[in-house]
């Protein structure tokens, strides 16, 4: 059962996967958590840094689209100006909005990736959906409330995956 929670990678930020290191994994389109994945869940402007990223993804031809447990109306206020497509009220871990998302493109499951900061829900819904994940860190230490039943949780998670597989580390690169 613990390997439902574990990563394919850990990168420290979304920002630092490079468009070739998706596409030399043969990834055609990457799908992302929000809150404290892409942006701060509490400041939805973004970063220059995830707005770099994003014209990368763009210029390489991959998209990058939104996949949340958040209400519509939550998502689309905090994308607005990112301008980014989304599935809301995903049910992660469950693998609906992963699969939704993934036969709107008509893309194979070798060919996304799910991003997020949270094993028992993005990298759980990843798994169940039977595509790749990739866990970063927190953007920031706080959380909305709702979340941190989870981070609590996922503490004990983590380093029962650590014992287990002892190579599980953090990434400068998709190998």
């Amino acid at each position: 059962m613990l390997e439902m929670f574990k990563p394919t990678w850990m990168v420290e930020r979304a920002y630092e996967i490079s468009p070739a290191a998706l596409k030399r994994q043969g990834i055609r389109a990457v799908f992302s958590d929000l809150d404290n994945t892409l942006i701060a869940w509490n400041n939805p402007n973004g970063t220059p840094e995830l707005r770099t990223w994003m014209e990368e993804l763009h210029q390489a031809g991959i998209p990058l689209i939104v996949v949340s447990n958040n209400s519509r109306a939550r998502i689309g206020k905090a994308v607005q100006k990112l301008d980014l497509p989304y599935v809301a009220r995903s049910l992660k871990p469950l693998s609906f909005g992963i699969t939704r998302a993934r036969k709107k493109l008509g893309l194979a499951t070798s060919e996304v990736v799910m991003v997020g900061d949270q094993l028992l829900t993005d990298v759980a819904a990843a798994n169940h959906a039977h595509i790749r994940s990739i866990l970063v860190k927190p953007l920031i230490e706080t959380d909305k409330w709702v979340t941190r039943p989870n981070r609590f949780m996922e503490k004990f998670v983590m380093q029962d995956l650590q014992k287990q597989y002892p190579d599980m580390d953090w990434q400068e690169e998709l190998k």
